[in-house]
Protein backbone atom coordinates (compact mmCIF):
# COMPACT_ATOMS: atom_id res chain seq x y z
CA UNK A 1 0.00 0.00 0.00
CA UNK A 2 0.87 2.79 -0.74
CA UNK A 3 1.03 5.56 2.32
CA UNK A 4 -0.68 8.91 2.06
CA UNK A 5 -1.29 9.98 5.33
CA UNK A 6 0.91 13.22 5.04
CA UNK A 7 -1.84 16.20 5.77
CA UNK A 8 -0.20 18.46 3.10
CA UNK A 9 -1.53 15.93 0.15
CA UNK A 10 -5.25 16.70 1.23
CA UNK A 11 -4.07 20.34 1.97
CA UNK A 12 -3.12 20.23 -1.94
CA UNK A 13 -5.49 18.34 -3.27
CA UNK A 14 -8.05 20.61 -2.04
CA UNK A 15 -6.29 23.64 -3.17
CA UNK A 16 -6.40 22.60 -6.44
CA UNK A 17 -9.82 22.04 -6.39
CA UNK A 18 -10.51 25.60 -5.04
CA UNK A 19 -11.79 28.32 -7.60
CA UNK A 20 -10.65 30.97 -5.45
CA UNK A 21 -6.55 29.67 -5.38
CA UNK A 22 -4.06 30.11 -8.28
CA UNK A 23 -3.02 26.39 -7.75
CA UNK A 24 -4.22 24.65 -10.78
CA UNK A 25 -1.45 20.99 -10.09
CA UNK A 26 0.19 19.14 -7.56
CA UNK A 27 2.76 17.10 -7.87
CA UNK A 28 3.31 13.54 -5.54
CA UNK A 29 6.92 12.02 -5.76
CA UNK A 30 7.98 8.96 -3.62
CA UNK A 31 9.98 10.14 -0.46
CA UNK A 32 13.07 7.97 -1.85
CA UNK A 33 13.39 4.82 -4.01
CA UNK A 34 12.92 2.38 -1.73
CA UNK A 35 10.04 3.89 0.34
CA UNK A 36 5.98 3.39 -0.23
CA UNK A 37 5.48 7.04 1.04
CA UNK A 38 4.22 9.49 -1.22
CA UNK A 39 4.72 13.57 -0.14
CA UNK A 40 3.82 16.89 -2.40
CA UNK A 41 6.92 17.90 -4.31
CA UNK A 42 5.57 20.67 -5.98
CA UNK A 43 2.52 22.98 -6.92
CA UNK A 44 2.14 25.30 -9.73
CA UNK A 45 -0.17 28.04 -10.79
CA UNK A 46 0.76 27.16 -14.96
CA UNK A 47 -0.79 24.64 -17.45
CA UNK A 48 -0.17 21.11 -18.20
CA UNK A 49 3.03 22.10 -19.93
CA UNK A 50 4.48 23.68 -16.70
CA UNK A 51 3.99 20.70 -14.84
CA UNK A 52 5.63 18.44 -18.18
CA UNK A 53 8.78 20.55 -17.06
CA UNK A 54 8.85 19.16 -13.30
CA UNK A 55 8.17 15.71 -14.55
CA UNK A 56 11.84 13.27 -13.60
CA UNK A 57 12.55 10.53 -16.52
CA UNK A 58 13.72 8.58 -13.34
CA UNK A 59 10.97 8.33 -11.16
CA UNK A 60 7.04 7.39 -10.85
CA UNK A 61 4.76 10.15 -9.55
CA UNK A 62 0.72 11.26 -9.43
CA UNK A 63 -0.20 14.73 -10.31
CA UNK A 64 -3.54 16.15 -10.25
CA UNK A 65 -4.24 18.76 -12.32
CA UNK A 66 -7.14 21.79 -13.08
CA UNK A 67 -7.44 21.62 -17.02
CA UNK A 68 -9.26 24.71 -18.47
CA UNK A 69 -10.53 25.02 -21.91
CA UNK A 70 -13.00 26.49 -23.41
CA UNK A 71 -15.76 24.24 -25.12
CA UNK A 72 -17.06 26.65 -27.93
CA UNK A 73 -16.80 30.48 -28.14
CA UNK A 74 -19.61 30.84 -25.27
CA UNK A 75 -18.21 28.47 -22.39
CA UNK A 76 -15.25 28.25 -20.42
CA UNK A 77 -15.03 24.66 -18.63
CA UNK A 78 -12.62 23.27 -15.64
CA UNK A 79 -12.18 19.60 -15.14
CA UNK A 80 -9.64 17.83 -12.99
CA UNK A 81 -7.30 15.02 -14.36
CA UNK A 82 -5.59 12.42 -12.19
CA UNK A 83 -1.86 11.81 -14.09
CA UNK A 84 0.37 8.81 -13.63
CA UNK A 85 3.74 9.24 -14.60
CA UNK A 86 6.31 6.42 -14.74
CA UNK A 87 9.33 7.86 -16.65
CA UNK A 88 11.15 6.21 -19.32
CA UNK A 89 14.16 5.51 -17.17
CA UNK A 90 12.28 4.48 -13.97
CA UNK A 91 13.16 1.61 -12.02
CA UNK A 92 11.63 -1.86 -12.23
CA UNK A 93 10.28 -2.46 -9.34
CA UNK A 94 9.12 1.24 -8.89
CA UNK A 95 7.34 0.27 -11.79
CA UNK A 96 5.38 -2.77 -10.90
CA UNK A 97 4.50 -0.99 -7.51
CA UNK A 98 2.90 2.01 -9.38
CA UNK A 99 -0.37 0.44 -10.69
CA UNK A 100 -0.94 -0.99 -7.01
CA UNK A 101 -0.52 2.12 -5.03
CA UNK A 102 -2.48 3.97 -8.03
CA UNK A 103 -5.61 2.70 -6.26
CA UNK A 104 -4.49 3.94 -3.01
CA UNK A 105 -3.53 7.35 -4.49
CA UNK A 106 -7.30 7.42 -6.48
CA UNK A 107 -8.78 7.11 -2.95
CA UNK A 108 -7.29 10.66 -1.94
CA UNK A 109 -7.17 12.36 -4.72
CA UNK A 110 -11.46 11.43 -5.64
CA UNK A 111 -12.44 14.12 -7.94
CA UNK A 112 -11.33 13.64 -11.70
CA UNK A 113 -12.81 13.83 -15.09
CA UNK A 114 -10.08 11.37 -17.10
CA UNK A 115 -6.61 9.44 -15.79
CA UNK A 116 -4.08 9.73 -17.90
CA UNK A 117 -1.26 7.06 -18.06
CA UNK A 118 2.22 9.47 -18.71
CA UNK A 119 5.19 7.34 -20.29
CA UNK A 120 6.69 9.98 -21.75
CA UNK A 121 5.80 13.93 -21.48
CA UNK A 122 4.67 14.38 -25.04
CA UNK A 123 1.45 12.03 -23.06
CA UNK A 124 0.86 15.15 -21.50
CA UNK A 125 -0.03 17.24 -24.23
CA UNK A 126 -2.75 19.76 -23.86
CA UNK A 127 -4.79 19.09 -27.28
CA UNK A 128 -5.36 15.50 -27.12
CA UNK A 129 -6.17 15.92 -23.37
CA UNK A 130 -8.67 18.24 -24.05
CA UNK A 131 -10.29 16.23 -26.68
CA UNK A 132 -10.94 13.46 -24.09
CA UNK A 133 -12.31 15.54 -21.47
CA UNK A 134 -14.86 17.12 -23.68
CA UNK A 135 -15.56 13.48 -25.12
CA UNK A 136 -15.48 12.51 -21.28
CA UNK A 137 -17.77 15.54 -20.37
CA UNK A 138 -20.59 14.35 -22.97
CA UNK A 139 -21.92 17.59 -24.45
CA UNK A 140 -19.88 19.17 -27.17
CA UNK A 141 -21.07 21.36 -29.65
CA UNK A 142 -18.19 21.25 -31.45
CA UNK A 143 -18.54 17.57 -33.34
CA UNK A 144 -15.87 16.69 -31.18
Amino acid sequence: MADLTDPAISAAYLDVRDDKTETTWVLLDYISDRADKLAVTKTGSGDLSELREQLDDTKASFAYVRVKYANDVQSQREKFILVVWIGPSCKIMRKAKVSVHAADVKQVLRVYSIEVAAREKDDLKEEPIIIRLRKAGGASYDGV
